[in-house]
Formats: structure tokens, C-alpha cells, sequence
């Protein structure tokens, strides 16, 4: 081998391993500075933030949400910057929420019977003045189907319209029905007669009375939801299915068993069906019974049943009232309902056979029209027994 090849050998080992030194003296360096950083605990900020909070609303109803939400969340342990001493209504004694006459804008200039609401939001639990705690105690399972249905002191003819006609108690196409209504009471400043001894009559005769002591007002439906819910709970909660509804609605209750026999254990899990109203919100006329304030209440509502009468499982009941507890008293019932809902995730279903703005005038009259329709609103008492009675006759062609 030549003198040149010798050195130009010599040099190519010369530069392999001066690479290999310097590829060794890097791996340790970046090695021990690793190990430095880790044994010093440096923290890892990250790029994104892992909560966002959203600021606080402006109107009292979303503000009071907002608390309440952050009030159950568990990742705010220290409640202090929900102001004072913050507690959730499910919880909190019945009394005057002063928060509300400091923080609604312009209060004094609300309908009186909007300042009575909010003043008192928080009380949610009312002492019972009738009861009939055996209603679900004759089946070990608990009734089929319980009616549930919002009624008024006064209204004994539209009560007996329904023991009479469609809400009558028994065994029903192979079923078990029950019947319930419920109820609050007068009081002096509503200049109406004084009932309770007659109610109290009706109520040993037929058994079927749930009475509260709250003023029975339009805003005060919410408290017969909440209150019943409790009620169910304690003395019916095996009940497959519930129907909620007002006094003055004719049901169907044949096509209505019909339909939830024919319902897949899976299907009644999360059943709530009836007349749906979707992409609503709160109106602004004063006028209207059901006016909301600007400063009390923004943005829209979620889909929610008419009030007039919806059918859910009871499955599904004791996760509403739990649901309730997270969910801030809003005036409108059938609303705070959909609000409950849209809580643990789920929307009502539209149901075709529910009409709570009615049927076609021209159809009104005719007995076939009812033949598949569940619930119609509105009836009087002597259209209701006629239609149910209508509808019973075998020999009814159509």
C-alpha cells in the first residue's frame, strides 16, 4: 500500500470517531439536562387553558343559572365568587331573595305578581294538605299509567268530567290506571271563596286529591311539578308510565295504552312524547299571561311539551327531579320541564296524536276525528263525558 492511501485511511478513522465523541458528549449533555430538569419539577404550562369559564350573564334568570351551575360543578370547590353566602335553592330555607330586588334591573317597575316570583324562587318545599298515600299501593309494580293533573280549588265539575270519562281508575285494555290531581290553595289577597272544607270532602270521598299550601297562581305550576315529583318519589315511584296534563283536555286513554304497550323496554327508558314546540322563546308583550322580562330572562328556550298534557316513563321521572335540583324555577312549568330535559341531555318527542291548539273547527263536532288523537285541548266537562262515551260505543262506525 502506498504512503498516500496509508494517510488517506488514517484520516477517514480519525473523523468517524471524532463523530462518534461529539455524537456521545451531546446524548449525555442533553441526558443530564433532562434529568436536572426533572429532578427540579419544572411545571409544563400548557398552550390552552383547561377550563374556560364564560362570563357572568346580565339577566337575573341566566345569572342565578350560571351561579347554580357552578354552585354543583366540582371543579369550583371554593363557591366565594358566586357572591356571599351562596346557597343552591333545593337546599336554602324558604324566605325573601333580596339578591333579586338588587340585581333585576328595575324592579319595582315589574307586574306584582312577577315581583312575587322571583322574591320567593328559592322556596321549593311546601308542607302537604291532602294526600292519597295509597294510590300506588294495590300493585307491587306500581300502576301502568298515572294521570297527573293540574287542577284549580274550584274546578269540581271539570274533576268529575275526568272520574267519569277518560281518567276513570281501574284496569283499563289489560292495564292498570290511576288518577291524581293536583292541587294549591287560595289565599286572602286572591278575594276568592274559601273552598278548603268542600275540597277536603271531595277529597275523602274520592281519594285522588295531592294538596299543597302555596298560592295556586300561573307561575306557581312549576311548584306542583317539583312537589309531585317528590311525591312520586316517596309513594309511586314503580310507575311505568305518567301523564301530565291540565283539567280541561280530553284524552284518548284507549289509543294512549294502546301506544305505550306497544313500547320496546328501551324505547320507554327516556319516553317523553307530545306536542313539541322547537326554536321558542320568551314573549314581550306585557299583555300575554306568559310575558317574560328582558331584564329577568335572555335567549331562547329548549324544546319543550305543551303544557296541556305530555306523556313520560316513570324511569325517566326520577331523573327529571334530580335533574330539577340543577335547574333554576322558571315561571313558565311546561318550559322549566324542557329546561330539565335539556339538562341531563335529552329533548321531548313530537307526538302527532297531541293537539294542544286543537283540531280543525269543522272537525270538532265529529267522533271520528278523536279516533287517533290522544290529547285535544280544550273541552268542557259536558263535551268530555259526551266524546268519551261516543268513543265507547261498539257499535260507533267511521
Amino acid at each position: 500500500m502506498s504512503l498516500m492511501r496509508r494517510k488517506l485511511l488514517l484520516w477517514i478513522c480519525c473523523m468517524v470517531l471524532g463523530n462518534g465523541i461529539a455524537f456521545l458528549t451531546v446524548q449525555i449533555s442533553r441526558s443530564t439536562s433532562a434529568f436536572s430538569r426533572h429532578n427540579q419539577r419544572v411545571p409544563v404550562v400548557p398552550k390552552k387553558p383547561f377550563w374556560l369559564t364564560s362570563s357572568m350573564p346580565t339577566a337575573y334568570w341566566n345569572r342565578e343559572q350560571w351561579r347554580l351551575d357552578r354552585f354543583y360543578n366540582p371543579v369550583f370547590a371554593n363557591h366565594s365568587f358566586l357572591g356571599g353566602n351562596y346557597t343552591a335553592p333545593d337546599v336554602a330555607a324558604c324566605q325573601i331573595n333580596v339578591r333579586a330586588e338588587t340585581e333585576i334591573t328595575e324592579f319595582h317597575k315589574l307586574p306584582s305578581h312577577f315581583r312575587d316570583f322571583v322574591l320567593y324562587q328559592n322556596c321549593r318545599h311546601f308542607p302537604q294538605v291532602l294526600d292519597a298515600p295509597g294510590k300506588c299501593s294495590t300493585e307491587p309494580d306500581g300502576p301502568f299509567l298515572l294521570f297527573a293533573i293540574k287542577s284549580s280549588m274550584g274546578h269540581f265539575d271539570r274533576r268529575q268530567a275526568i272520574r267519569e270519562s277518560w281518567g276513570q281508575e281501574g284496569v283499563q285494555r289489560n292495564h292498570s290506571v290511576r288518577l291524581v290531581f293536583l292541587l294549591g290553595r287560595t289565599k286572602p289577597e286572591d278575594h276568592q271563596p274559601d273552598l278548603q272544607e268542600l275540597l277536603e270532602l271531595e277529597s275523602h270521598r274520592h281519594g285522588d286529591l295531592l294538596q299543597w299550601d302555596f298560592r295556586d297562581t300561573f307561575f306557581n305550576l312549576t311548584l306542583k311539578e317539583l312537589l309531585f315529583l317528590d311525591w312520586l318519589e316517596s309513594h309511586c315511584p314503580h310507575v311505568r308510565f305518567l301523564f301530565k296534563g291540565d283539567d280541561d283536555v280530553f284524552v284518548n286513554t284507549n289509543l294512549a295504552l294502546a301506544y305505550l304497550a306497544n313500547l320496546t323496554a328501551s324505547q320507554a327508558q327516556n319516553l317523553f312524547i307530545g306536542d313539541v314546540i322547537l326554536k321558542a322563546g320568551p314573549v314581550r308583550d306585557t299583555r300575554v299571561k306568559y310575558y317574560i322580562p328582558p331584564a329577568v330572562f335572555d335567549g331562547g328556550y329548549p324544546p319543550y311539551a305543551g303544557g296541556g298534557g305530555y306523556i313520560y316513563s316513570g324511569a325517566l321521572a326520577q331523573r327529571i327531579r334530580q335533574a330539577a335540583r340543577h335547574v333554576f324555577l322558571f315561571p313558565i312549568d311546561d318550559v322549566f320541564m324542557g329546561m330539565c330535559l335539556a339538562h341531563l341531555g335529552l329533548s321531548p318527542t313530537k307526538h302527532s296524536g297531541f293537539r294542544t291548539f286543537d283540531i280543525k273547527e269543522k272537525d270538532r263536532r265529529k267522533v271520528c276525528a278523536y279516533r287517533n288523537i290522544i290529547l285535544v285541548h280544550s273541552r268542557q266537562p259536558g263535551e268530555v263525558i259526551g266524546l268519551w262515551r261516543a268513543l265507547q260505543n261498539p257499535m260507533l262506525k267511521c
